[in-house]
C-alpha cells in the first residue's frame, strides 16, 4: 500500500485472488477488479498497522487472520477492521490467494 500504485499492490495477488473489501460491497475475483479497488481506495493514503494477528504456516500456503487500523493520509480518519488472508506459493513468490477485510 505505501507504494500508493494500484498495479504493484494488484500483482501482490494471485492468479485467482479474491478480495472481498471494507469499503466496497463488490467482490473483486480477477486482477482488473483489484486493481479498479486500489486505484480509490489508494488515493485516500492509507498506512496501515496490525493490532491483532494469527498466523498458521503450512506446505505452500499460509494464513493470517486478526485486526487492523487504517488510517488515511488525505483525511486522517482512522478505519478498524478484521482481516483475514490466505497465501500461496505461485511461480516462485507468495501472493495473497484470499483476502477478506469487514
Amino acid at each position: 500500500l505505501a507504494t500508493l500504485d494500484p498495479v504493484k499492490v494488484a500483482k501482490r495477488y494471485s492468479k485467482d485472488g479474491v478480495l472481498l473489501p471494507t469499503v466496497s460491497d463488490t467482490p473483486r475475483t480477477d486482477f482488473a477488479g483489484i486493481e479498479d479497488y486500489f486505484t480509490n481506495f489508494l488515493k485516500l493514503e492509507p498506512q496501515g498497522e496490525i493490532l491483532d494477528s494469527n498466523v498458521i504456516v503450512g506446505h505452500n500456503w499460509a494464513q493470517d487472520c486478526g485486526i487492523y487500523e487504517f488510517t488515511m493520509g488525505a483525511t486522517g480518519k482512522k478505519v478498524k477492521g478484521r482481516y483475514s488472508f490466505i497465501y500461496v506459493y505461485e511461480d516462485g513468490e507468495w501472493k495473497i490467494s484470499h483476502h477478506h477485510s469487514s
